[in-house]
């Protein structure tokens, strides 16, 4: 009896240990944000904060929420979007309302083009999407606080560095 006790006891510790599975836990990253830093345009070498920083996404009713809105910043990290080739964010310096709730800072229009790489993680985690020839079109107009921009890594693999520097 001791035997065929000892028997069953080994079969359900055996069932039970080779069905576990492994936790659903994602703990191998999220797809990357793209890290702009903004810099002083007369030395180029300068770090130089926005003021009152407000960055809106086309199409969108908020703010950019990576970041807290109106604030002084020397970069920040911004999202694209994952099912499209291309991202336009309103960039507002000295943002603002007047009285009727509108905006009154400085709005530069930039875009942001890319191709887009999906880079399976794994089950928990699923897909992430890596972006790579990252380009900018900034549309001009009069009054741009925006002067220039350089793309200084056109792939975004992580969020670690500095991805686009744009000068004002």
């Amino acid at each position: 009896m001791r035997k065929l006790n000892r028997v069953i006891f080994t079969f359900l510790l055996t069932i039970t240990l080779t069905s576990c599975e492994k936790d659903d836990i994602c703990v191998e990253g999220n797809t990357p944000l793209l890290v702009l830093e903004f810099f002083n345009v007369a030395d180029t070498t300068a770090v130089k904060n926005v003021t009152a920083l407000r960055i809106v996404g086309e199409g969108q009713t908020v703010t950019v929420n990576t970041f807290t809105d109106r604030s002084n910043l020397s970069s920040v990290a911004i999202p694209l979007r994952t099912e499209e080739n291309s991202t336009t964010f309103y960039l507002i310096s000295n943002s603002a309302s007047n009285d009727n709730g509108q905006e009154t800072g400085n709005i530069d229009t930039l875009t942001f083009n890319y191709d887009r790489i999906e880079d399976f993680k794994s089950r928990a985690c699923g897909f992430v999407v890596n972006y790579d020839n990252v380009s900018t079109e900034l549309q001009t107009g009069s009054g741009n606080w925006i002067a220039d921009i350089e793309v200084i890594r056109a792939s975004v693999t992580n969020s670690d560095s500095t991805h686009v520097k744009i000068f004002h």
